[in-house]
């Protein structure tokens, strides 16, 4: 209990450095779109291809487990739609990031400790904190809602697919399904949730990173830390706003 603590309080103090005003704003929004097209946009192959095949799987189970005849068949496009836009879309994809980002974002600072190359910039006045881990932090939490929207759309595009293929169900029903009972409030909750927990992840990965001890062995131990805490506070974190918003 007392290492958590000691942990909270250190995280505590990183941030406080990290949210302060760039000493020079055309570097930071240079550094947030680099960032945002390295942690965001470069994940986009591996969220596709999941996204895809995790609709098709939904559709199929759910269409298989429809037995009874009094269930209408354009149920199978509302139970694929909910469980994308609820959960999968903003929970499952975050743990995916954690364990691709949010090993990066911790290697990546990580080694820079290790070489002593935050050491130097804070040697010549540089706030090395905010210079390297608030770019990060902005350019994830705030283009993540967008990669959570075009991953429920490929979700929805994979389940299409694979009804087209298998005519498990006829297309107008799944599509009847997707637009049946509709609560766009789904989506802005999944966003809201997709934001914070990739906040999370940046912010903690960068935390183990920034605090890397031990040479190379001590990057891989910081990295395999912060993918494990991650996705632990992500869960508590689903549950809370679950529980909040919802």
């Amino acid at each position: 209990m007392r290492l958590v603590f000691q942990i909270a309080g250190e995280y505590y103090q990183l941030m406080l450095r990290v949210f302060k005003k760039p000493e020079k704003w055309s570097i930071f929004w240079r550094q947030f779109w680099r960032e945002g097209n390295k942690l965001m946009l470069g994940s986009i192959p591996l969220i596709s291809i999941i996204s895809i095949f995790i609709g098709a799987v939904i559709v199929i189970q759910t269409a298989s487990n429809i037995e009874s005849p009094f269930i209408p068949k354009f149920y199978v496009g509302v139970m694929a739609r909910e469980s994308l836009v609820l959960e999968f879309c903003s929970t499952s994809i975050a743990l995916i990031l954690a364990g691709k980002i949010g090993s990066n974002i911790a290697s990546e600072i990580g080694s820079m400790r290790i070489t002593e190359q935050i050491d130097a910039m804070e040697i010549m006045g540089v706030n090395s904190a905010n210079y390297l881990i608030l770019p990060k932090v902005c350019a994830s939490t705030v283009m993540s809602p967008f990669l959570m929207v075009f991953s429920f759309l490929l979700g929805l595009v994979g389940g299409g697919i694979i009804v087209a293929l298998t005519g498990i169900i006829t297309l107008s029903q799944y599509d009847e399904g997707l637009h049946f009972a509709f609560n766009e409030w789904y989506i802005y909750y999944s966003m809201i949730k997709m934001s914070v927990f990739c906040f999370i992840i940046t912010s903690l990965s960068s935390y183990y990173g920034y605090n890397a001890k031990g040479g190379s062995l001590g990057v891989g131990r910081s990295s395999t830390q912060a993918i494990v805490v991650s996705c632990t506070v992500i869960l508590v974190f689903d549950l809370l706003l679950t529980k909040l918003l919802l």
